[in-house]
């Protein structure tokens, strides 16, 4: 499942032109998905969230939103967020793609681009070193937020958390938020996703994936 989100991901990096909008992405998304089996969704009616332009820093809920038809165009920056489902068994991964000269680009040259995807990245790996299966939600919640502030960004999340457990009816999650006491290491698998804003800046930057403690008890990313 999540193998499909990420290639579906990877496959639009090089699909997506200027003429594009949140309306057509989210449906080459969907066919992408179908494709490969995974034409359902766990996320009410939203199998694709894409957000650009105007909409790069809002935060929104899946029950809500509606794909609009601001084109891409040469500069912007698109957040694509997946979340396919089979037997119960959920998809969910999100990344940010740079738009220079009308393409996507891995090497943006603005420095708001590089900074945010950057940041995102170094954060997950740092995550990775540092998570334990003791390591509670509200721990890692408290962690990322001083993290986001201590380098100039701002949380976006409507929810003010960075994350969720991985579960089969989405009332039951639980949330990377503060004071939230259950470890990690008590549910099979977390999504880590923060969703940031540099302090004054246009820009909204998500990454996320799928972690869980192997026999090891060591974070991998699914």
């Amino acid at each position: 499942m999540q193998t499909a989100a990420k290639s579906t991901l990877a496959r639009l990096e090089n699909l997506i032109t200027a003429d594009d909008t949140e309306k057509s992405i989210a449906r080459k998304a969907q066919e992408l998905l179908a494709e490969q089996g995974y034409p359902d969704t766990w996320y009410y009616n939203c199998p694709a969230l894409v957000l650009l332009g105007s909409r790069s820093c809002v935060s929104i809920s899946g029950r809500e939103y509606e794909p609009r038809d601001e084109p891409v165009g040469i500069s912007n920056l698109i957040t694509i967020d997946l979340s396919p489902v089979h037997n119960k068994a959920w998809g969910d991964c999100a990344r940010s793609f740079a738009i220079e000269n009308g393409k996507v680009t891995k090497t943006p040259q603005l420095l708001e681009f590089k900074n945010g995807l950057g940041f995102l990245e170094q954060m997950h790996a740092q995550m990775l070193k540092l998570v334990r299966p003791q390591t509670t939600f509200g721990q890692l919640f408290d962690w990322a937020n001083m993290r986001i502030r201590q380098n100039g960004f701002v949380n976006l999340d409507y929810r003010n958390n960075v994350g969720h457990s991985i579960a089969t009816d989405r009332d039951q999650r639980q949330f990377i938020e503060t004071n939230n006491t259950t470890l990690l290491a008590d549910v099979p698998f977390f999504s880590f996703e923060p969703f940031i804003r540099l302090k004054g800046g246009k820009w909204g930057f998500k990454n996320e994936g799928i972690f869980y403690f192997n026999d090891q008890g060591v974070l991998e990313e699914l």
